[in-house]
């Protein structure tokens, strides 16, 4: 694993998530600014959900 935020825990698992076209190109893009990996950034985002429990917020939302 390289060098990445220490809000990113180490122990993670690979998984498979279809994404739009539109969220990727802007997490690359964003990550690109940062300095970072994409995926990377894509998880330090969800954590930080997950830790405001923001997810709660679309309880409701179905894709």
């Amino acid at each position: 694993m390289s060098a990445t935020s220490p809000n990113v825990e180490r122990a993670q698992k690979q998984i498979s998530i279809k994404l739009n076209n539109s969220t990727i190109e802007y997490f690359k893009e964003m990550a690109s600014r940062k300095g970072v990996p994409y995926q990377v950034l894509i998880n330090i985002f969800l954590n930080d959900c997950v830790e405001k429990s923001s997810i709660s917020s679309w309880a409701g939302h179905r894709a």
